[in-house]
This record gives C-alpha cells, structure tokens and sequence, in this order.
C-alpha cells in the first residue's frame, strides 16, 4: 500500500509502523501533523475538533475515517492545588480555571464535565496558555470567537505557576505536570476518586471520548475508494495485535493483569472501538458539546462527516 501516514507514538499503530501488519508506511511523530498544510504526509493523525469545525466551515481538503487514535477520560484531567477545598465539578463555578487550548478536543470534552455540573462556558474566568515553561507561547485561543471571560495569560505566564500562586483555582491539562505524582506534589486531581468518576461518566454515557482520529487528503479516497475500509481494517488488525502483546508481554505496572482485567469488566474486550457504529454516540455527543461551547454552529450530518460510513469486518469479539 503506496500511502504515508504522520501518528503519534500510540502503542496500537506500532504493528503497521514496524510492518507486523502489512499496509501503508507510518511514521511515528511527537505532535499531530498539519494535515491541511502537510505535503509529505497522505494523511494521519488529526485533531477531532478541528476536523468537525472544518467540515462544518465547507473545508473538505482532508476527509477522516472513523478510527479513533487517541481517546481518554477527562476527570483526571482537572488539576487543583493540594490545599484546595475544590472537590467536585460544582465547585469550580465562578472560579478562575487555566487550560492549555480553547478548541482543542481534549478541554472540549473536559468543559463537558463542568457543564453537567452546572458550569457552562460563561460561569467561570478561563485563562489559556503553556503549562510549564517547557511549553512553547503560542495562540492556544486558534483565532475562533471567545467572550471577555477568555483571554490569554499575560506575557505567556505558566498555568501551574499561577495556580501555585493562587492566581487560578484549577488548570485543564492533558499531561501532567512534573513532580504531580511525587509523594509531596504541591498538586492533586480535583476528584479524589477519578476512576469512580469515569466510571460513573462511562455509565452515563456509554463512551470513552475520541480527541483524535485518522484522516486522509480528499485526493486519496477520491482516487482509490476502496482504501477506506482497507485502512479501518487494517488498524483494527493492528490494534488487535497490540492488545495480544500488551496483554503477554507489556508490563505497564507490577498490577498491570489486573488492570487489565478490571478494564476488560466495565469496559468489555476493546475500550476504543474504530468504526461509524460503535462511535455514533460519542461523534454526536461531541457535537452537541461544541454548539453549546460556542465553537459550532449546528451539527455536521454524519454522512458529511464520515463520508465514508465504514465499520472494521472483524472487531474483537
């Protein structure tokens, strides 16, 4: 298969990249490629956010497949000071709140979970910027419309520097800062029990949210059509052959089998489905959160956002 794609080092495309499973050539990047201005790419990994707004703006350049490559809870997302006495979602209304980017998939989703509590994009002071200061100073706001209670930090001023100084109450971040998991963090999470929290929000909602997905310049579908669900197949196969191995062979914790197996009893044998039909629910849920987060109009139809309504032929059983 003559096609280049640019993802992130995700242990379940390590099978095509090292060519276990036969397909297109894959390399792995640090940061998501810019598929609307990236040549030497075919396709790839894409913000799930920017592809819908895109789509929704009549930009139809790259077309995503239903394969989700990046997906994750967001309670454990939600920072505070250890000092604080914020527990809970509720608790954050009228707050001061720092995230690392307005349109971005991730605090998307994680905004969500303020919203069910009664936090709405308008309850709160929302300040954007790096997280630490191994972070770069860029526009985290992407140019789209916010209202007075969204800026930028000032001169590029870290997240995790104005909550220690008690200049925010909370940062959204997707990545941790370092030293929050040392014995004397100045940090927690805002819920004490994140995993009861994702529990109860998989209960809820029957979903792990998707932040990424795999999508391809429009040229490529438009020339071979059949490769689209040549491609979802063959990253189901891959996903499936690195669950094997990440079953036998990958011990991410001295506990990592019974994760594993307490994963598998609330979550069934494959928590991050590819396909139109297993993600459904979740595509239009994130819509809705977009619309309401101000950042879309209306909802995409789904066949203008997966022009391509495939399903793998063989999911894990």
């Amino acid at each position: 298969m003559k096609l280049h794609l640019g993802v992130r080092h995700w242990d379940h495309v390590i099978p095509l990249a090292l060519g276990d499973v036969p397909g297109p050539t894959v390399t792995r990047l640090e940061a998501t490629p810019d598929l609307w201005d990236a040549p030497e790419y075919d396709g790839g990994e894409t913000s799930f956010s920017r592809y819908v707004r895109a789509r929704a703006a009549g930009d139809d350049r790259v077309v995503a497949l239903p394969i989700f490559l990046m997906r994750g809870f967001r309670h454990r997302c939600i920072i505070v000071r250890r000092d604080s006495t914020a527990e809970t979602a509720a608790d954050l209304k009228d707050g001061r709140i720092g995230l690392t980017g307005w349109p971005d998939s991730g605090n998307t989703w994680t905004r969500a979970i303020l919203a069910e509590a009664g936090v709405g994009i308008h309850d709160a002071d929302w300040q954007v910027g790096p997280l630490t200061a191994a972070h770069p100073v860029v526009d985290r706001i992407g140019g789209v419309a916010v209202g007075n209670n969204v800026r930028h930090t000032a001169d590029g001023a870290r997240l995790v520097d104005l909550l220690l100084d008690k200049e925010l109450d909370a940062v959204m971040t997707p990545f941790m800062p370092p030293g929050f998991h040392a014995e004397e963090s100045p940090y927690r999470t805002l819920f004490r029990d994140t995993r009861a929290e994702e529990r109860a929000y998989h209960g809820r909602h029957g979903f792990v949210p998707g932040i990424h997905l795999l999508a391809l310049r429009k040229e490529v579908p438009a020339e071979r059509p059949e490769i689209a669900q040549q491609l979802i197949d063959l990253f189901e196969q891959a996903k499936q052959l690195s669950f094997q191995r990440r079953n036998k062979l990958m011990d991410i914790t001295p506990w990592h089998n019974e994760e594993v197996g307490v994963t598998t009893r609330i979550f069934g044998p494959d928590w991050m489905p590819y396909g139109v039909s297993a993600d459904r629910r979740m595509v239009a849920a994130f819509q809705d959160h977009l619309v309401a987060q101000e950042l879309l109009a209306r909802p995409v139809p789904a066949e203008d956002l997966f022009p391509y309504q495939i399903d793998p032929l063989e999911k894990i059983a």
